[in-house]
């Protein structure tokens, strides 16, 4: 009996976020003095067969986005959810490990412990946040199978990726220590700069 191969992993790397409470591009914030956007293409590069950087269209130009790979968001102020269904769109018979850019201690051992423990038959590999124990959407490789019923949320006007992993069927690890912390104010990013010991 054939054994049916597990469909090859892409990688998202999404970065259109307004970031409203930052008041500056999370993208461009930089430790060690690499902006965060490169630190995670790096990383995201070193663990799936391709890699592409999740734009707005009016982002498509930036300096930061405009040497990578690009997906341009075909869905409007809808938040994550954007990035993830027009990745699927553009591949969709792929899996995509999918990562928010605003998170500075994530490292390739995280992110090959969650591969390694992929399970294609389910609709994704998660891993539980730390805080709450639910699904963390944005660092998380979301299978082929899990289109459909995020499409199909986002056209009923609900546009959370954490609900419509908690309706589908998922493989949770546990939550990886602090690697999935992400930072969302000035006040935080200083914190985190000081922690990791990084000049401004």
């Amino acid at each position: 009996m054939s054994t049916k191969a597990a469909p090859p992993i892409y990688g998202l790397l999404l970065s259109g976020g307004a970031s409203r409470r930052m008041q500056r591009d999370k993208a461009q914030l930089a430790y060690a003095g690499e902006p965060q956007l490169l630190r995670t293409w790096r990383l995201l590069a070193a663990v799936t067969e391709r890699a592409f950087v999740s734009v707005r269209s009016e982002q498509r130009d930036d300096p930061l986005r405009a040497s990578l790979p690009q997906i341009v968001d075909r869905y409007d102020a809808i938040g994550p959810a954007a990035g993830i269904l027009s990745a699927q769109d553009t591949h969709p018979d792929v899996a995509w490990l999918v990562l928010a850019c605003d998170l500075p201690l994530l490292d390739e051992a995280t992110l090959r412990k969650l591969i390694d423990a992929r399970d294609p038959a389910t609709d994704a590999t998660v891993f539980a946040s730390r805080f709450d124990e639910l699904p963390e959407p944005l660092c998380a490789l979301w299978e082929p199978s899990s289109h459909a019923l995020l499409r199909q949320r986002v056209d009923d006007g609900s546009y959370c990726p954490r609900k419509a992993l908690m309706m589908s069927r998922i493989t949770l690890l546990p939550a990886p220590g602090d690697a999935l912390d992400n930072i969302n104010t000035p006040e935080e990013f200083a914190l985190m700069q000081r922690q990791i010991g990084s000049p401004s």
